[in-house]
Formats: structure tokens, C-alpha cells, sequence
């Protein structure tokens, strides 16, 4: 079959970004311990623990930006690690970011009397994985600039907006989710219409930001502290003149992605019903079953579109590969994938592109089968 869950699988969108390692600077040696009480009051749902936690980690001379990025951040990382495993609910996750998120507001907001400059720091439209984008904010606010945080989804025209309206010298654009690098792209080659040089950051862009580079922005970081450092090294380079996205990505002359993306629900659709005629076991799943086995299929096609857009197989095998082990955790054989990639290639014969992806998605999945 393909991607039928099993019964108690959960619910939620996917978070391939939050199991993703941290990157390693230099940490205080104190911050392990207090990360792990931290995580013990969040696996717990207690919010007032969690606030004393960090109270007191401020108290006992734990340098506030070590632990909002080693402590507070630490955590949220190990909650997506544990989601993905099958250890928490998305309720529980939904529940530890949302105390991860009001802890931080325990951390010291003192006007600096000499900003070092107005950064705007955002999330790129439909890009809900805030907490990465919110870290950045405290941590430039924390070294003595002003930010303007505009937080999770900020649709382009109102992100340029604001630009124009509070004097940002720069922006600061996170994306978790590789499907959201077409908006990204947008909203950088927007920004950098208006004259304001753009750096990003997040999974999306790559752990190597390759995708920062095809895309064209200005300047990438791999987390917090490595944005915060270049920022602090000197201005942004002034950004290229005004263009559009196939000077950046010349392969989109093809229109794969667009037809891709424009025909992604028939494409799910067609693919489900195909999949109920040629495994009659789908007819007698339930509604809960039926609709995870179509949101699984949307987000391989949603994927697919992502790889397409950058012209990188990685995009597609990575979540390929990472729905796999997801998928395991929850007692679904991976190779309950493959016969929607065998359906969805038969619609996509005229795409060499596509149906080259799909193929490297079946080369990435054969380890996992």
C-alpha cells in the first residue's frame, strides 16, 4: 500500500527542519544541565517549572544568549527529535514550542542606548516554523540592535511594506521547509527591488546554504549566532538590480515546476483514486487512514515541486528519506511509498525533470524497503 498510516499514527504537519543536528559553537558547559531540567519541565506541559528553570539559569550568571540558543533552543530541537521517533504527540509538541516560545520573554529586553542598526527579521510567506526566525530576533536584540520581528507567514507585499516604513538597513529571511523556497525567492528578489539586502537562513536554504546561493541572497547563516556575527563584521553587500526568477534559476524556462505546481491537487487526487482502484485493502481504511494517506501524498508532491523549483534532487530524496524513518517509527513499512511514486510518474510522463526525481526518490527509499 502506500502511506497508510497505522492506527495511533499522528497527526500535524511534517518537521524534517527540528530533527536536524545543531550547529556547534562554543557552549558553556552549564548549559546541558539546565537544558535538561528545562526539557523535563516541558515534557511535562509545566509552564511555571519551565519559567523558573530559566529564572534561575539567569540568576546562577548563565549568559542570557546561551540560554536562549543552548537551552531554550536546545529543547526544541530535542522536541522535534522526539516527535519524529514517535515519543511525543503532536499535542505535546504543539504544547513544548508554545512554552519554549513564552520562556523566551523571560530573557532581559533593555533598550540599548546606541542600536547597532535596524534589522527586520521575518519568516518567508507560508513559512509557520517561527521559533528559528524568533531566536535570530532575541539574540541581534540581545547584542544591541533594533529588530522589527514580524514572526511566522509574512506575505511579501507587506513584508516590503514595513521595510519602507521602518528604515531596516537589512532583513533577515527564515525558511524551514524546503517546499518554501519558491516564496522565498520572491521575497528576497523583492526585497532587493527596494534597495535592502536580504540574509536567510534555516533548513530550507540547505545545511551548506546552497539554496541561498542559487536563490540569490545577499548573505546566509547557518543559526543564530553566525547571522548575528556577520551582521556585527560590517553592512550586507548592496544588492544586485532588480530581476526575476529565471535569471536566478535558468532551468525554469522548462515549466515543469509551474505545471507542477499548478496541477498539484489533480495530480493528489488522481494518484488516490488510482491507488484505491489497483489496492481494493484502501477501500476498507478509515477516514483517518484515508486522509493521512491523501496529506502524505500532497506533501510528496509539494516536495517534488520544491526539487523541481531548485533543480535539486536532495530536496525530494531528503524528505523521502526522512518520511521513511518517520513512517517506521509509526509501524508503516517504507515501502509503502513507492507505489505513489509509481502512480504519480505514469501522469508525469511528459516531465523528464519530475520523472527523474521520482526515480532518485526510489534509489534514496531502496535502503529504507
Amino acid at each position: 500500500m502506500t502511506t497508510a498510516p497505522a492506527p495511533g499514527r499522528d497527526e500535524g504537519s511534517v518537521h524534517p527542519d527540528e530533527t536536524a543536528p545543531p550547529a556547534a559553537p562554543d557552549r558553556d558547559e552549564r548549559a546541558e544541565e539546565w537544558a535538561d531540567k528545562l526539557w523535563a519541565a516541558v515534557r511535562a506541559a509545566d509552564e511555571y517549572t519551565a519559567a523558573d528553570v530559566i529564572t534561575n539559569a539567569l540568576e546562577a550568571g548563565l549568559p542570557a544568549e546561551t540560554a536562549l540558543l543552548d537551552v531554550i533552543g536546545a529543547v526544541q530541537r530535542r522536541v522535534g527529535t522526539e516527535w519524529a521517533a514517535n515519543r511525543m504527540s503532536v499535542a505535546d509538541e504543539h504544547a513544548a514550542t508554545a512554552i519554549n516560545d513564552r520562556v523566551i520573554a523571560l530573557l532581559p529586553r533593555q533598550r540599548p542606548a546606541a542600536p547597532l542598526g535596524r534589522v527586520t527579521v521575518a519568516c518567508v510567506d507560508k513559512e509557520w516554523h517561527a521559533l528559528p526566525a524568533r531566536l535570530l530576533a532575541e539574540t541581534l536584540r540581545l547584542r544591541g540592535w533594533e529588530v522589527g520581528y514580524l514572526g511566522a507567514q509574512v506575505p511579501t507585499a507587506h513584508l516590503v511594506s514595513q521595510i519602507h516604513r521602518s528604515g531596516a538597513t537589512a532583513v533577515c529571511l527564515s525558511a524551514s521547509l524546503p517546499t518554501r523556497l519558491p516564496p522565498a525567492h520572491a521575497a528576497i528578489t523583492a526585497v532587493q527591488a527596494i534597495g535592502t539586502p536580504v540574509m536567510v537562513g534555516g533548513l530550507a536554504f540547505g545545511a551548506d546554504g546552497r539554496h541561498a546561493r542559487s536563490l540569490g541572497a545577499d548573505a546566509w547563516a547557518r543559526e543564530a549566532r553566525a547571522a548575528a556575527d556577520r551582521l556585527a563584521a560590517g553592512p550586507l553587500p548592496r544588492p544586485r538590480p532588480p530581476h526575476q526568477a529565471v535569471d536566478d534559476l535558468p532551468h525554469l524556462a522548462d515549466q515543469e515546476y509551474t505545471m507542477v505546481s499548478r496541477t498539484a491537487r489533480s495530480l493528489v487526487r488522481e494518484t488516490f483514486q488510482r491507488l484505491e482502484q489497483r489496492f481494493p485493502a484502501m477501500r476498507d481504511y478509515d477516514d483517518a487512514q484515508r486522509e493521512r494517506t491523501a496529506e502524505d501524498l500532497a506533501h510528496i508532491v509539494d516536495f517534488l515541486a520544491a526539487a523541481l523549483y531548485v533543480d535539486d534532487a536532495d530536496v525530494f530524496t531528503g524528505f523521502l528519506t526522512w518520511t521513511a524513518d518517520v513512517l517506521t517509527a509509526r509501524g508503516v513499512p517504507a515501502r509503502s511509498l513507492l507505489p505513489g511514486l509509481d502512480l504519480m510518474e505514469e501522469q508525469l510522463h511528459d516531465f523528464p525533470r519530475a520523472r527523474g526525481l521520482i526515480e532518485s526518490g526510489r534509489t534514496a527509499l531502496a535502503p529504507h524497503s
